[in-house]
C-alpha cells in the first residue's frame, strides 16, 4: 500500500509520461494497492488536467506556494502510510521505486535515491555551492550524506509529519527532512540511482534557493544540536584570538592584544549561550 506524491508546476510536457511510468512500474512490481497524487502548484499550462486524465488524483493550489508545501499537502491527503515522493519532470528513475521500497521494508525509516550519472554533473557555479551546503549538512548530522536533497525517497507519513513544523515549505524540504531524521537518530539509507536530464525548464533559482537551504540547515542545527553550532562559533573566535595575540606579540601592536582578549571573551560568551540553548531545549522537550 503506497501513495506516490508528485509536486508539479507547469510540467505539461512530462506529467503524463511520469504518471504512466508510475502506473506501469508499481503494477508490474505488484506494489498494490497504490495511488498517485499530483499536486498542481498553481500551474498555468494545464498540468493538473493532464495528470487527472492520466489517472492521478490531483490537488490544486490557486497559486504557487512552494515545493515543500506541495509535498506536505499531498502527504496529508494520502490514503496510505508509506509515501514515495518524486518529481514530475522525468529526471528521476521511476523504475527504481521497487528497489527503494524493498530496502525500506528491511527496517529503515527512510530510503533515498542518491543521484549519479553524467546528467548529474553540475556547472562550475553550482558545484561549489552544493559542496559547501553538503559539508555543513554533514557536519550538522555527523555522518556522510551521498545526496543532501534528492527528490526520490520513501518514508512513512506518520514519522515524517511529526517533523513538518521544522521542515521547509520551499525548495529545502528534502534537505531539512533529511536533517530532521538524522538528528533524531532515524535510520536513513541511500541507493544509487541514474539521474536523467529533466524535461522542460528548471524551477530552481540557484542563489536564492541555496541561501534558503543554508538558512534551514542552520535553524535545524540550532534546534536539534545547539551546542555543536555554538562550539563551532567559539572555536572560530578562539582561532581569531590566537591570530590576534600572535600578531600583537610579533608586531608589537596594542590593537592586536585588545582584539585577542575581546575574541577570547566572545568565545566564552558563545559557549555560555550554547549551554543555555541546550538547557532551554531540554525544558521544551520535557514540556512536550
Amino acid at each position: 500500500m503506497i501513495s506516490v506524491v508528485i509536486p508539479a508546476l507547469n510540467e505539461r510536457n512530462a506529467i503524463v509520461e511520469t504518471v504512466n511510468r508510475v502506473n506501469a512500474v508499481l503494477s508490474g512490481a505488484q506494489l498494490t494497492p497504490y495511488e498517485i497524487i499530483v499536486i498542481d502548484d498553481g500551474s498555468s499550462d494545464g498540468t493538473g488536467q493532464l495528470a487527472e486524465q492520466a489517472g492521478a488524483k490531483v490537488l490544486r493550489h490557486p497559486h504557487n506556494i512552494g515545493y515543500g508545501r506541495s509535498l506536505k499537502d499531498g502527504i496529508f491527503a494520502a490514503k496510505y502510510d508509506v509515501i514515495v515522493i518524486s518529481d514530475a519532470d522525468g529526471s528521476y528513475p521511476i523504475e527504481a521505486i521497487p528497489k527503494l521500497v524493498e530496502r525500506f521494508n528491511q527496517g529503515f525509516d527512510m530510503v533515498v535515491g542518491a543521484r549519479t550519472g553524467p546528467n548529474y554533473r553540475e556547472s562550475m557555479l553550482k558545484s561549489p555551492l552544493r559542496a559547501v551546503l553538503k559539508m555543513i549538512v554533514e557536519f550538522t548530522a555527523n555522518r556522510e550524506i551521498p545526496d543532501i536533497n534528492s527528490g526520490l525517497r520513501v518514508f512513512r507519513r506518520e514519522v515524517a509529519a511529526g517533523y513538518f513544523g521544522h521542515v521547509s515549505d520551499l525548495f529545502s524540504f528534502t534537505t531539512s527532512l533529511t536533517l530532521a531524521y538524522m538528528m533524531n537518530a532515524k535510520f536513513v539509507d541511500y541507493i544509487n540511482i541514474d539521474y536523467s536530464e529533466r524535461i522542460g525548464r528548471s524551477k530552481v533559482r540557484l542563489f536564492r534557493d541555496s541561501l534558503r537551504t543554508l538558512q534551514y540547515v542552520l535553524e535545524a542545527a540550532t534546534y536539534y544540536n545547539p551546542l555543536k553550532i555554538f562550539v563551532l562559533l567559539a572555536v572560530i573566535c578562539l582561532s581569531l584570538a590566537v591570530l590576534s595575540l600572535a600578531g600583537g606579540v610579533i608586531f608589537q601592536v596594542v590593537s592586536g592584544f585588545v582584539l585577542g582578549v575581546g575574541a577570547i571573551l566572545l568565545s566564552i560568551l558563545v559557549v555560555a549561550m550554547g549551554l543555555l540553548a541546550v538547557l532551554l531545549k531540554q525544558i521544551m522537550n520535557q514540556r512536550s
